[in-house]
């Protein structure tokens, strides 16, 4: 019998594009032409209510569009599109036996025997995961055989001017052009932004840098398989530690406890906290705390978290991704107890190897920065040809060329490390976060910052000097006195580099940096200005202005002075915008507050002619047949 236009309409949508229909031999599933036709009149009525609750459906599929059905762990993923047909069992509603609605959805398969498919609709949805479509794997970076990026975020962290995401280890991390920033307010859509910055190191770690969020939201990423994470504040938090197994204790770094510097704190007012979850008291290990000075706790480590550690590396690789991890926090102990948030997953330092004699290294150095990239190549490669063979560059933030830089490096000749410490205004931990790491490698460290550069004006050399002193275990530190260049006359960068371009100076030498030996250092990591305190009964010497110094070129053009001062890494070190300590050697002299060029910049801080470093690059270092030097 000949069927309606109407009922063959219908009848067409009962096949998914691109695949088979479903649903045609289930129950209210089929062509009507296979289960009989009913005459119009006998219809009518029932078309109606049919039209009416038809659109109540539509509206509920609308509402119920969002729902996602969590998968379950340890699968091996990946999306089907498929269709789903909505149907009305009732003869009464459904006269005709047809399904009423159909839409695509995407789920998440497991290849395992028995699964849980996650649902993730194509309808825009108020929750922050963006693999609902095949635009999202479009963004991944190909086409519709494109596998998405594993993205799950770990942890995030609310600083001044951004959100801190960071991610588990392993995920892999497209370009920061293919995915953004979501943020989840209660009740209302979504809110996108482009993210700042994406950072990820051959070593596992990687960081998503997103916009500031207005205060309240969630915060997701577009390709990613978690759900929307609270962002927890900057200003109290412990952030990171490491486990020594030297003495068995773990160093924590944390924010909010305000201890002075260069001081000794009460340690007997803290205790550590250990645990999956810092909120339930009965489920944590405590410990006391050792030393606490600055924004470093160092504390007794648990038997039970010591053998963790060691099944965690034996199992490495082998972690369930579903698992929480292990935390490390500061409690305050008292009336009112307080256990600070935490993100700090303890790493173990480099094995502790007694028996050896001789370490790897003679001489390091550790330096922190931010959107420094053009001076580091002058930087490594002067101080490798005077006698430095490893480099810890601690990288707060640059959003510069510094990763390009460092692959021109020739990794069999300048041995470097970066690592990326995100956490502001905390240059004294990283510091001693540093020194920890070099510990177990290095006899010695440098401190010194990449606008500075050990000089040697009489006939020793650094290898001579550290000979010297390496025979004494007493002298656990040498410091050499810094002389501050100004811009020289210059109104541009040099194009030569900072040791040719700056050559004329202050008269008197301002303060000192320090070589350190790491093993005499003071169990409490206490550093302020680049010097450390030393174990009981060791020592520092000066190193006189004959033997070596450090050509500090503080106060270069003013394009280069204006973004170097505006943001400093030191924790006690004021912003030179900032009106705070204004008369403080740490300011420039006579500048003031505002970030406006005076117009004798060029020719500031120039007391006294000094070509002694020009002089050794240029005859060290220049192409005799170019007259290039090698940066």
């Amino acid at each position: 019998m000949a069927i309606s236009a109407k009922e063959r309409k219908l009848s067409r949508l009962g096949s998914c594009k691109g695949g088979a229909g479903v649903g045609g031999s289930g129950n209210g599933g089929g062509s009507p032409a296979a289960r009989g036709h009913r005459s119009p009149a006998a219809a009518g009525p029932q078309r109606r209510l049919f039209a009416a609750l038809f659109v109540l459906l539509c509206a509920g599929v609308v509402v119920l569009g969002g729902v996602h059905v969590i998968g379950g762990k340890r699968s091996s993923l990946h999306m089907k599109r498929v269709c789903v047909m909505l149907f009305l069992n009732s003869s009464m509603l459904n006269p005709l036996g047809l399904f009423l609605f159909y839409r695509p959805v995407d789920i998440l398969v497991s290849d395992a025997a028995s699964f849980r498919p996650v649902l993730r609709t194509a309808w825009p949805s108020a929750t922050l995961n963006a693999i609902s479509s095949d635009a999202g794997t479009q963004q991944a970076g190909g086409g519709a055989d494109t596998v998405l990026p594993s993205v799950q975020i770990r942890h995030a962290v609310a600083l001044p001017d951004r959100v801190l995401l960071i991610l588990k280890a392993g995920s892999s991390l497209p370009a920061p052009e293919k995915f953004e920033c979501l943020y989840s307010p209660a009740n209302s859509s979504e809110l996108r932004h482009r993210a700042l910055l994406a950072v990820s190191l051959p070593d596992g770690s990687s960081l998503v840098h997103c916009p500031a969020e207005p205060s309240g939201l969630d915060v997701s990423l577009s390709l990613s398989l978690s759900p929307p994470v609270v962002p927890l504040q900057w200003d109290r938090l412990v952030y990171t530690a490491l486990i020594d197994g030297r003495d068995n204790s773990t160093v924590v770094f944390a924010k909010g406890m305000n201890l002075r510097p260069g001081r000794l704190g009460v340690a007997s007012r803290y205790q550590c906290v250990f645990g999956r979850d810092l909120s339930k008291p009965k489920h944590v290990l405590t410990s006391p705390v050792i030393s606490a000075a600055q924004e470093i706790f160092r504390c007794v480590t648990p038997v039970r978290i010591r053998r963790y550690m060691r099944m965690s590396i034996d199992d490495k690789g082998n972690e369930d991704s579903d698992e929480k991890p292990m935390l490390v926090s500061i409690r305050t102990k008292g009336q009112r107890d307080s256990t600070l948030p935490s993100i700090a997953e303890p790493e173990p330092l480099p094995r502790y190897n007694r028996h050896r004699r001789q370490k790897a290294h003679s001489m390091c150095v550790c330096t922190m920065l931010r959107n420094q990239a053009r001076f580091l190549r002058e930087w490594i490669i002067y101080h490798s040809h005077i006698g430095v063979e490893r480099w810890f560059i601690y990288d707060n933030n640059s959003d510069d060329d510094i990763e390009q830089v460092l692959k021109t490096m020739d990794p069999s000749r300048y041995n470097v490390t970066r690592h990326l410490w995100p956490w502001m205004k905390s240059q004294e931990a990283g510091f001693a976060h540093c020194a920890l790491r070099a510990r177990e490698s290095c006899e010695w460290v440098g401190f010194i910052d990449i606008d500075e550069f050990l000089h040697f004006p009489g006939n020793q050399t650094l290898p001579d000097i550290l000979r010297n002193y390496s025979n004494r275990p007493r002298i656990g530190e040498l410091r050499t006195a810094c002389h501050s260049f100004g811009p020289s006359g210059r109104t541009k960068i040099p194009k030569k580099g900072v040791t040719t371009g700056y050559t004329c100076r202050l008269a008197a030498p301002e303060r000192h940096k320090s070589i350190v030996r790491p093993d005499a250092l003071n169990p409490s990591l206490i550093n302020v200005v680049h010097h450390f305190h030393l174990k009981e009964g060791v020592r520092y010497v000066n190193i006189g202005q004959g033997v070596m110094l450090i050509n500090h070129y503080k106060y270069q053009v003013w394009e280069v002075f204006k973004d170097k001062f505006a943001g400093r890494v030191a924790t006690y070190v004021a912003d030179w915008q900032d009106e705070e300590k204004v008369g403080s050697r740490d300011r420039a002299p006579g500048l003031g507050t505002k970030p406006v060029e005076p117009e004798d910049w060029p020719h500031r801080f120039c007391e006294v002619y000094d070509t002694g470093l020009k002089d050794f690059v240029h005859e060290v270092f220049t192409d005799p047949e170019t007259g290039s030097l090698p940066w």
